[in-house]
């Protein structure tokens, strides 16, 4: 059973959009998921524009691959890369700590992630 950075199970980031490395709706991983798709944000718009200004369009449906393209509000299993990135930059989408593979612990601090976690 996969875990989460809280030390808990896993729980969904999201099913509609459908998302996470193997769409099924959890930031698990393996070594196959060499991206890391590891980290459960929230998206806002500005957060999809700015992607999209550094080549990871997240808004733009693309049908073939069953993809309706992400939107304000929605949750999406992220990269872990992608997140540092937009960190860095200053645009870091908010965390859904409970849908954050435990594995993120190995690379940012827990401390950072509750700085950033979507308040319920």
């Amino acid at each position: 059973m996969a875990k989460n950075v809280l030390g808990g199970e896993l729980i969904p980031c999201s099913m509609d959009p459908l998302t996470g490395f193997f769409r099924n709706g959890k930031c698990d991983t393996r070594a196959e998921d060499q991206g890391m798709h590891t980290i459960c944000v929230q998206m806002t718009d500005v957060f999809l524009a700015y992607s999209k200004s550094v080549g990871n369009d997240l808004s733009t449906p693309i049908s073939e691959f069953g993809f309706q393209g992400c939107k304000d509000g929605d949750y999406w299993c992220l990269c872990l890369s992608r997140w540092i990135q937009a960190y860095d930059d200053g645009y870091a989408p908010k965390v859904r700590l409970e849908s954050t593979h435990a594995s993120v612990l190995e690379f940012l601090e827990l401390q950072l992630l509750e700085e950033y976690a979507v308040v319920r």
